[in-house]
This record gives C-alpha cells, sequence and structure tokens, in this order.
C-alpha cells in the first residue's frame, strides 16, 4: 500500500482542467474530487498525476458518470475522509463514523472549518470562473496535525476568466 504524504483536492472543474490546477496537484500522493467533473477526462488526466477518488456532482449527467458514486470513503493513514459534492445532503454523523474529515464542493467557495473534532473543507472551484470567486484547489498533508489547509488560487482574480 503507498503511503501518502500529500492529498490534493478539487472540485467544480465543470470540463475545464487547468494547466495550473494540474501543476498545483503534482507531488500528490492520492486526488480526490469532490464533484462536478463535467468531462471523463479530467479524471483520465488527475489519474496521470495520482490515484484518484472521485464522486458524482449535479452536472455530472450522462454514461460516463454513471459509475462514479455520490459519497466516498478514503483512508488516508489513519483517518477516514468522508467525500460528497454538496455539503447540504451529508448523510451521515461524521463523529459517530469514524470521520476526521468531510471533503465537498459545490459553492465554488473555499473553505475549511473544524466542527466536533472534523475537519470540513471546500476546495472551491477549479473550473470557469463563477461570479468574483476564486478559481482554487487545495492541498493537505495527512501527517500533519492538526491538519493543515492549503489553498492554491489558480488564476489571479483580475484575470477574468
Amino acid at each position: 500500500m503507498r503511503t501518502i504524504q500529500m492529498i490534493g483536492l478539487i472540485s467544480d472543474t465543470h470540463g475545464l482542467l487547468r494547466p495550473e490546477a494540474l501543476r498545483a496537484l503534482e507531488g500528490s500522493d492520492l486526488i480526490i474530487h469532490a464533484g462536478d467533473v463535467g468531462d471523463p477526462r479530467i479524471l483520465e488526466e488527475l489519474r496521470r498525476l495520482a490515484p484518484v477518488v472521485a464522486v458524482r456532482g449535479n452536472v455530472d449527467a450522462g454514461a460516463w458518470s454513471a459509475d462514479l458514486p455520490e459519497t466516498a470513503v478514503v483512508q488516508a493513514g489513519s483517518a477516514l475522509i468522508y467525500v460528497l459534492h454538496d455539503i447540504g445532503k451529508l448523510d451521515l454523523n461524521p463523529t459517530a463514523a469514524g470521520i476526521a474529515m468531510v471533503v465537498s464542493g459545490h459553492s465554488h467557495k473555499p473553505s475549511h472549518e473544524e466542527r466536533d473534532g472534523i475537519l470540513y473543507v471546500n476546495p472551491g472551484a477549479a473550473g470557469p470562473r463563477r461570479f468574483n470567486l476564486p478559481v482554487t484547489i487545495a492541498r493537505i498533508d495527512p501527517h500533519q496535525r492538526p491538519w493543515q489547509v492549503e489553498f492554491v488560487e489558480l488564476v489571479p482574480r483580475r484575470e477574468g476568466k
């Protein structure tokens, strides 16, 4: 079993995988895509960097997305990570389930907060810019405690798209 030194988090690509995202995710031992992939080729490209765990988002439709689960559980060392697209559809009690981190997307807003000992992370959106929100991915070193979330802004806001 491969040791995970760095986890890359990405979401809401909506069919656009920016070269900046690929560069920011280089060195990841695991990539988690929290849905709204938009194109199966994105997962193929990400798999060239590291193993990928991806869930289906609300824009993921068609035959290609049928194999994407709505939720996933990932083992990172001794910690369990729960992945879903929309945090509003969280269907379990993370504390009772032994989950250490919940990763979601959907809002396009990068965020992280700890509640009741659980780290909740939204890496933001890495695809087309929405409103004036940043275009981001996130990285986490699973061996560092408490977990520190590093957001990487892929495109400066002044550049528009």
